[in-house]
């Protein structure tokens, strides 16, 4: 089974940065559509960003010119760039691949705070 590996996740002030990597054990070009999304306290999950197999991206309006999605497809690993951190990015954030046979795989989630 595949397995998706989180990490880079933490506490940091408003306008700060982190960097989420989702490493997968699978080769990335097995990868239909690979994203981000986040689940704070009492809310659904939503969708933060994707990119499709061919690279193009989505993004939620809420994080559009703060956030970016990115992959490295030598080491089989999506990134989310977070800058300009906002309190309300705070949420656990997950990476979610959508594998050509049909299988979609769920990291284990990561928990990022913004506070001061």
């Amino acid at each position: 089974q595949v397995q998706l590996v989180e990490s880079g996740g933490g506490l940091v002030q408003p306008g700060g940065s982190l960097r989420l990597s989702c490493a997968t054990s699978g080769s990335i070009f097995s990868i239909n559509s690979m994203g981000w999304y986040r689940q704070a306290p009492g809310k659904q999950r939503e969708s933060v960003a994707t990119m499709s197999s061919g690279g193009s991206t989505n993004y939620a309006d809420s994080v559009k010119g703060r956030f970016a999605i990115s992959r490295d497809n030598a080491k089989n690993t999506v990134y989310l760039q977070m800058n300009s951190l906002k309190p309300e990015d705070t949420a656990v954030y997950y990476c979610r691949m959508d594998w050509s046979w049909g299988v979609r795989s769920w990291g284990q989630g990561t928990q990022v705070t913004v506070s001061s």
